[in-house]
């Protein structure tokens, strides 16, 4: 059994003033990419200083204003890093560079030498705050930690003071989810008054969920306690750096941008430590689908993925949200259904608003292609079925031609498992349009005729091979479909009985192709079944599908 009794019971927050839960993200917030620091940290491998660049240029490309590069007082790569986007001219003037340092003096006068020639920079400073921490790894009371976040402060204001470069101070309390909220605003507040931030000059206060400890709604209950308490409020800008521990961190991250949040950092795909940082990307498509500009260039998440991969040498999961492969699939049948009538509709009604049940965006919105939205396995129905035939290859089959075709490709996946849409066409020709032997058609004249009535009707002459001997017939009906069902009878010896025709183009333009569907019925057993035709002229497309449902039907 588990030990369950090991873990105590993070307490909320008692706040009933809380106003969150009534309000709605109307905006994107300010977006800040902590793939170069946090994100990179945390690869098994990390990368080098070109593929960093290639990271760099793609989040610069996907619309990011704020970007932390690193922890140049941290290490010579680091450091070499940001001379390097310095010396190639990459950063662009609408692009804030954001460096992270602990509050130490050496650390402090080092990260202002990186910064030389950087027209703007942010520069983060942290020191953890938890009680947790204040006990097992700091030994100080919460005095001595203040101080600490002072001291830093007052360095950052030293050395700006010889730097050519515009500083924003950022402050993190870290482990801001195990602080108490009073101790943590007194923190706060401390830096905040010691920086002298104004409306003009705000400071950048980051709570983040270094460890994600709670429930989402406690985050944001925390977060609108800090939002509601601060002095001077119009002199910060409320940041959240959420990680992913309990698997919440984009739902803790929308429900802190309700409770007053105005900025988020995090990574690409959730990259980061443990369990990864707030996955920035699935913030903004989330923000995309309800209609919100999510203020990045995100329209080619398959770009984005093959930089990522290649960059981080991370796989990302096939379930990932919007980018996984699997995430626009539908391998139950109903659903298949489902998305093949919401497809239909949306094309008749010609709506402004996408609305498709299961699928909550167009994937070509966003670079996907419908190409793996419907897989074939022996779970799905004939809707799916269907829905391949359309999307992949314009054949409109019939509602009652759904089931039969299905059920071909249902003992197919039955014995294999999943069916590709080509070997569902491979099939499709098969069974339906190569369907020629052993009756084959070759060619009719189509003329008009009187009958002994003074009235006009069709005459179908056609010729056909039977077995490979060719024969002919002819047949007089009301239209050319019931004059060559009339003439096959006679010839054949057998009656059969048209339940129902359909028809539709295949392409559009002058070379169109023509797609013909006979539903045709043994009238002797009762036996009924499809036969399809294909050709640039109807008439003989709709013979062509008679023949194909004949040798169903009796060969």
């Amino acid at each position: 059994m588990l030990n369950y009794q090991r873990y105590k019971r993070v307490p909320v927050v008692n706040f009933p003033e809380r106003t969150w839960p009534d309000k709605e993200i109307q905006k994107a917030p300010v977006w800040c990419s902590v793939d170069l620091r946090d994100g990179n940290q945390a690869l098994v491998e990390p990368m080098v200083v070109e593929e960093k660049v290639e990271m760099f240029n793609l989040l610069v490309k996907l619309g990011f204003k704020e970007i932390e590069v690193g922890f140049p007082s941290a290490s010579q790569i680091e450091y070499d890093f940001l001379r390097t986007l310095v010396d190639r001219k990459l950063i662009q003037d609408d692009v804030v560079i954001q460096v992270l340092v602990q509050c130490r003096e050496h650390l402090i006068k080092r990260t202002f030498e990186s910064l030389k020639g950087i027209k703007k920079a942010i520069v983060h400073i942290y020191n953890s705050t938890s009680t947790l921490q204040r006990d097992v790894v700091f030994h100080k009371d919460k005095e001595e930690i203040k101080e600490i976040a002072v001291v830093g402060t007052k360095l950052v204001q030293k050395y700006m003071a010889d730097c050519d470069t515009e500083i924003r101070l950022e402050y993190s309390p870290e482990s801001f989810t195990g602080t108490e909220l009073d101790f943590a605003l007194d923190i706060c507040t401390a830096v905040q008054e010691t920086w002298g931030a104004t409306k003009e000059n705000p400071i950048i206060i980051n709570l983040p969920s270094t460890v994600e400890m709670t429930t989402p709604n406690v985050y944001a209950d925390q977060i609108e306690w800090m939002n509601t308490h601060f002095k001077n409020r119009e002199s910060i800008i409320l940041s959240v750096h959420p990680h992913n521990d309990r698997g919440c961190g984009v739902a803790s991250t929308e429900l802190a941008l309700l409770a007053g949040a105005d900025r988020v950092e995090g990574t690409l795909f959730g990259n980061g430590e443990r369990t990864g940082n707030v996955d920035i990307l699935n913030l903004a498509y989330n923000m995309f689908s309800q209609g919100i500009n999510p203020e990045l260039n995100i329209e080619n998440v398959r770009e984005i993925a093959e930089v990522y991969e290649r960059c981080t040498k991370m796989q990302i999961p096939p379930r990932h949200p919007y980018a996984g492969k699997l995430v626009f699939t539908a391998f139950s049948g109903s659903h298949q259904d489902a998305i093949s009538k919401g497809m239909q509709a949306l094309k008749e009604r010609n709506s402004e608003y996408w609305e498709v049940p299961y699928l909550p965006i167009d994937p070509s919105d966003i670079g996907r292609v419908y190409e793996p939205v419907v897989r074939i396995n022996s779970q799905s129905g004939k809707g799916g079925v269907a829905f391949v035939m359309d999307t992949f290859y314009g054949f409109k089959l019939p509602k009652g031609m759904h089931k039969e075709f299905a059920d071909v490709i249902q003992k197919i996946s039955e014995q294999q498992g999943e069916v590709a849409p080509e070997q569902i066409m491979d099939e499709f020709k098969k069974n339906y349009l190569d369907r020629k032997e052993p009756m084959h058609f070759r060619k009719c004249r189509i003329t008009d005729t009187e009958t002994g009535e003074g009235e006009f009707a069709t005459l179908a002459k056609v010729t056909y091979t039977d077995h490979g001997m060719e024969k002919t017939f002819e047949g007089i009906g009301n239209g050319p479909i019931d004059a060559v069902q009339r003439g096959l009878e006679d010839a054949l010896g057998i009656q059969i009985k048209v339940l129902d025709y359909s028809e539709h183009a295949l392409a559009s333009g002058s070379g169109a192709q023509a797609a013909s569907y006979i539903h045709l019925v043994d009238q002797t057993t009762g036996k009924a079944t499809y036969g399809v035709g294909v050709s640039s002229n109807i008439t003989r497309s709709s013979i062509r599908g008679i023949f194909s449902a004949v040798n169903r039907l009796f060969y």
